[in-house]
């Protein structure tokens, strides 16, 4: 191992000098070390049911411009019909929101994204800025 220097004060080590090389090392094992711990902080929350693993299919459909509704929707295995019936609207108001034909009012957002354990931000479409609805 490096050759470390200790600065005393009053007698007692205060300071330690280590060579840069040794110094980049610890840094990167602590970063290792602190990646370690949050993945297992997230494997816990996973385990304890306070985080879900999302497939790429989900995220991507939505950044591609898919209703995140309807991927959600088809993603958790709901008919409209059932997720309509568990928000507490028609499941023709349901189809207009997924087909882009009506936004869906705030408290009708919540009510879907409830029904499928999600936030609200979950399931508001966004369109991109040179898309219009």
């Amino acid at each position: 191992m490096s050759k470390v220097q200790l600065i005393l004060k009053e007698g007692r080590p205060e300071y330690a000098v280590i060579p840069y090389e040794l110094y980049e090392q610890l840094v990167e094992d602590a970063e290792t070390l602190q990646d370690i711990r949050d993945i297992d902080e997230i494997k816990a929350r996973i385990e304890r049911g306070e985080e879900e693993l999302i497939p790429a299919h989900v995220p991507y459909a939505i950044i591609d411009g898919e209703n995140p509704v309807k991927v959600w929707r088809e993603y958790r295995g709901l008919t409209q019909q059932a997720l309509a019936e568990a928000a507490g609207i028609s499941a023709a108001y349901l189809s207009q929101i997924e087909t882009g034909k009506r936004k869906g009012k705030t408290a009708v957002l919540q009510a879907l994204a409830r029904a499928m354990n999600l936030d609200l931000d979950d399931v508001v479409y966004n369109p991109p800025p040179d898309e219009e609805m």
